[in-house]
């Protein structure tokens, strides 16, 4: 192994020595004198900077305090007024949203939206549609008043028919003897079918 690798390990005792074959490069005095921060600058060109520097972050810390300083003040003053924080976000998000309705992206966006729907209504596939839809609602509303004429029809049907007729002869004369029933002092619901049977008693044995 050569002497420019012998004493890469960080235990060497030998190490931050340069090797013999670097010792004898000329550095040059300017260059090393020089610094890449201040590189180009004199010397009162970087006195002058630094002093504008520190007067300018002084000022920076003065703002801050101003600022905390009024923040609270701001805030005192809201608490005084009644004003919650609840109603400030409301009134931000009133104007903000009032904001946006009268910036231009937002007029030229409804200008659009405005043509587009202008074109398609227009449109005869848009006609055709709507003509399309308007026949369909006409035929289920006569549909509908067919079926409903057709259950009128027939209910009536029904109502006139002998069967019904009967059925409903036989309530009349039930409803009539429950009245006689009760207008002659009893209780009991006579047979529909006759009087022949006798009465039940009124307290069956056990």
């Amino acid at each position: 192994m050569d002497s420019a690798g012998q004493d890469i390990n960080l235990n060497s005792p030998n190490k931050g020595q340069l090797p013999d074959f670097m010792t004898d490069v000329p550095v040059d005095p300017g260059v090393a004198a020089q610094t890449p921060a201040v590189e180009g600058l004199t010397e009162a060109e970087e006195e002058e900077l630094r002093t504008e520097l520190a007067k300018v972050e002084e000022e920076i810390i003065t703002l801050r305090q101003v600022l905390a300083a009024k923040e609270r003040h701001c805030g005192e003053l809201k608490r005084r007024l009644g004003l919650s924080a609840l109603g400030e976000l409301k009134q931000n998000l009133s104007k903000s949203w009032h904001d946006v309705q009268v910036s231009n992206a937002y007029v030229k966006t409804s200008e659009k939206l405005g043509e587009w729907n202008e074109k398609v209504t227009q449109s005869d596939l848009y006609k055709k549609t709507q003509e399309t839809l308007s026949q369909a609602g006409q035929k289920t509303s006569a549909a509908l008043s067919t079926m409903g004429s057709a259950i009128s029809r027939k209910l009536g049907d029904m109502r006139n028919s002998a069967t019904f007729k009967s059925f409903e002869d036989r309530v009349g004369t039930i409803k009539s003897k429950v009245v006689g029933g009760r207008e002659n002092g009893s209780d009991s619901l006579p047979s529909p079918v006759g009087s022949a049977d006798p009465p039940l008693p009124d307290h069956a044995p056990f």
